[in-house]
């Protein structure tokens, strides 16, 4: 086999790892951490979503929540668009 052709293989093998350790690894990590969130949410929790919209949670449903803003009005928003517990 020609010498070129593994130096091709062996470099499209590199870049695939790259790849997986750059893009698809700390992916993975971030879906998890927000799925873990995601279930330790519960009555009393602050919160803030992706809106910027800060809160307190109320009660939780399977795919959302509803939340108590500063002003005492209550909003139900998508469990997916809690950004972070303050």
């Amino acid at each position: 086999m020609d010498t070129s052709i593994i130096y091709i293989i062996v470099f499209l093998v590199v870049i695939g790892v790259l790849f997986y350790f750059f893009m698809i690894k700390p992916q993975r990590k971030r879906q998890k951490d927000h799925q873990t969130l995601m279930d330790t949410l519960q009555h009393g929790d602050r919160i803030l979503t992706a809106g910027g919209i800060y809160g307190q949670v109320e009660s939780v449903n399977p795919d959302n929540i509803i939340m108590k803003v500063e002003s005492g009005a209550t909003i139900r928003i998508a469990k997916s668009s809690i950004v972070s517990k303050l």
